[in-house]
């Protein structure tokens, strides 16, 4: 039978050696069967996620002028300021309004490669505006950049791993790490004929990402290996784990990245809020290691288990194709996810990298023509290893 909701694990339990076995069991479960989970007891305390919620929703108070300042098209990096509808998920909008931040790296050397481009200094809102929202967000990243890879560790010892197999692919203490602060306004505010879409179906592309619901609205749905979609509704104390596309293919299958979406709320709802964290990959790492080295093989008798799950189900109704392969032109995941947000932000695109703009509308030309369709330029579908961040 698949999976009819998700389940809570308690992160303060691998931390004592008698209880860690069974969370480690119980993780196992949930990779397996699930690809999300909550996560209660990280570590955090309450008035500090309160806190980062506080700041998060202020942004969206301040003046438009001082939003526009901090504008993503402004720099190259693909950090700062979204304005409402700007994004596009499997060929619809996506109705949400948001600021992109990471963690902070000074700017690259001009003989760097481009990608390198992404690691940069974010765009924040004026300290005359908003004197505590670098501070507390500066804050909120690091500690969840610590989280994360402690999570990843257990992700390991639960698939039977060392729990430093994933370690080569993080920078230790320089490893970027993104986080969205994101609103999505209800329907009633968008206007006649705009639908529901807060983002469309998707799976996340790295390894893992970490949600914090910042309302009380439901929303985020997650698709079961049925085709059914299941509510993920806020829980208190708890992040959603999401397991992206570069943890399945890493260990061959065994760890589900799942579809999910978030469905805007209803009229007279008020806005619904989100701040995801997405753990960071290093961005040297390149796709012949990824395909043909990894973290070595996942024990038989623990792929046997996700191969049951599927056979029970009778395979995996999915309403997104798992695309996380070769990066094509890319030969690192750096230049990938360069590529990926050019695609998702073509107005920056425009502006910071029109020769790859240029190369992927061509692309996206010859894929519209292959499939029957008559030629028509392409501006921001979901083409395949479309990089998806938000929830």
């Amino acid at each position: 039978m698949s999976f009819t909701s998700i389940p809570i694990l308690d992160l303060a339990l691998a931390k004592d050696p008698n209880t860690k076995p069974q969370f480690l069991a119980d993780l196992r479960h949930a990779l397996i069967e699930v690809g999300f989970l909550y996560l209660k007891n990280v570590g955090i305390p309450d008035e500090f996620f309160k806190e980062v919620i506080r700041e998060g929703k202020a942004f969206f108070d301040i003046p438009e002028e001082e939003k526009l300042k901090i504008e993503m098209k402004n720099a190259p990096s693909f950090l700062g300021y979204s304005r409402l509808s700007a994004e596009v998920t499997a060929g619809a909008i996506d109705h949400r309004e948001q600021i992109d931040l990471s963690t902070d790296h000074p700017i690259p050397d001009k003989s760097a490669p481009r990608y390198y481009n992404l690691l940069a200094p974010n765009q924040w809102p004026s300290p005359e505006v908003m004197p505590n929202f670098r501070p507390v967000f500066t804050e909120y990243m690091k500690r969840m950049g610590d989280i994360s890879l402690y999570f990843t560790s257990l992700i390991a010892e639960a698939i039977e791993l060392p729990s430093t197999a994933f370690d080569k692919y993080f920078d230790g203490k320089d490893q970027q790490h993104k986080l969205k602060i994101v609103k999505y306004p209800d329907v009633g505010t968008l206007g006649e004929g705009k639908g529901n879409q807060g983002v469309g179906p998707h799976k996340d592309s790295m390894l893992s990402s970490y949600l914090l619901q910042a309302s009380h609205h439901k929303g985020l749905q997650v698709q079961n290996t049925k085709g059914e979609w299941i509510d993920c509704p806020p829980i208190d104390g708890t992040l959603v784990v999401a397991i992206g596309q570069g943890l399945e293919a890493l260990t061959q299958g065994v760890c589900a990245s799942t579809t999910h979406r978030v469905l805007s709320p209803a009229a007279g709802a008020g806005a619904r809020f989100s701040i995801p964290f997405f753990q960071g990959v290093r961005g040297d790492t390149e796709f012949e290691d990824l395909e043909k080295v990894g973290v070595g093989q996942v024990p038989e008798h623990v792929k046997d288990q996700r191969r049951k799950v599927l056979e029970r189900n009778g395979g995996r109704l999915d309403d997104v194709e798992f695309t996380f392969r070769g990066g094509g032109a890319a030969k690192t995941l750096g230049e990938a996810t360069l590529r990926n947000r050019v695609k998702s932000h073509p107005d920056v695109g425009e502006r910071w990298y029109p020769d790859i703009l240029a190369e992927i509308r061509e692309e996206q030309a010859k894929a519209t023509v292959a499939d029957g369709q008559a030629p028509k330029e392409v501006v921001n579908t979901a083409p395949v290893s479309k990089a998806v961040e938000a929830h």
